[in-house]
């Protein structure tokens, strides 16, 4: 089966010395697509660059909430610039993290704000964050996205009814390994029936969130793309789907989202 990887943070220092057998080893599961995902300017770059290494990369171009203090007048020109390639598909990963502020709210605020408006010029999709900011998140857009920008709600772990308003919105719903820990992941696993075949996309978010369910457990406990068939199995099992039907459903919406 095929799989699409619409997040995997391939600029990380984990990955320094074995990126390209990571790549490797992610074709050979069968994952033949993979968005690089750009936290910060600089990020967005160096993913930029990455993607356009292999054909089985693409890339996204955005500041994280956490980064949104080095925002400036000049960061959004700088990631116009990075969206005008082909390789690089969606602008984000932007939003708002009120759990840590690690930059001030009043300043991710801002920062996101600009990321909506930059995707209604360009006419691309938006890879958002949120995490304890739904209030704020879900006003800033609604009230300032086109309708018709696309935008998916990665790394979703938040509420069933936070799910269910950005559903009702046009959202889709990014599902990682999250589902796959019984201590924290349970309430999500039991969610993923509600959301809408057509709104469903699979991601790793690697290096972070490692399936903890998978045995023999990862070395150094390092998240990478092939373990994407992994979460596909389990979200699967969870739906009542086979994983080949999940994984040619959301395969296609992958496709579709990211005008592929």
């Amino acid at each position: 089966m095929n799989l699409f990887d619409i997040g995997v943070n391939l600029t990380h220092k984990s990955f320094q010395k074995d990126r390209q057998e990571v790549i490797n080893r992610a074709v050979e599961a069968g994952v033949d697509k993979i968005v690089l995902t750009g936290t910060s300017l600089r990020g967005s770059q160096e993913a930029l660059k990455l993607a356009k290494e292999s054909k089985c990369l693409y890339s996204t171009a955005g500041v994280h909430p956490h980064d949104a203090k080095t925002f400036t007048s000049k960061t959004i020109s700088e990631l116009r610039k990075l969206l005008k390639d082909d390789c690089c598909i969606s602008v984000g990963e932007c939003g708002l993290d009120f759990n840590r502020n690690f930059s001030p709210q009043d300043k991710q605020i801002e920062c996101f704000t600009e990321h909506i408006h930059l995707a209604n010029e360009l006419k691309l999709p938006m890879f958002l964050h949120e995490r304890d900011a739904f209030e704020d998140f879900y006003k800033i857009l609604t009230a300032t996205k086109n309708k018709e920008i696309k935008a998916v709600v990665h790394c979703f772990t938040g509420k069933k009814e936070h799910m269910q308003a950005y559903l009702d919105i046009g959202c889709y719903i990014g599902i990682t390994g999250w589902i796959c820990d019984e201590r924290r992941g349970i309430e999500l696993k039991n969610m993923l029936k509600d959301i809408p075949a057509d709104r469903l996309m699979l991601e790793t978010d690697a290096p972070f969130l490692t399936p903890r369910d998978m045995r023999p457990k990862p070395a150094k406990g390092r998240n990478e793309p092939a373990f994407l068939k992994h979460i596909t199995i389990v979200a699967a099992a969870a739906i009542g789907k086979s994983p080949e039907q999940l994984a040619e459903e959301t395969y296609q919406n992958s496709m579709s989202f990211f005008n592929l």
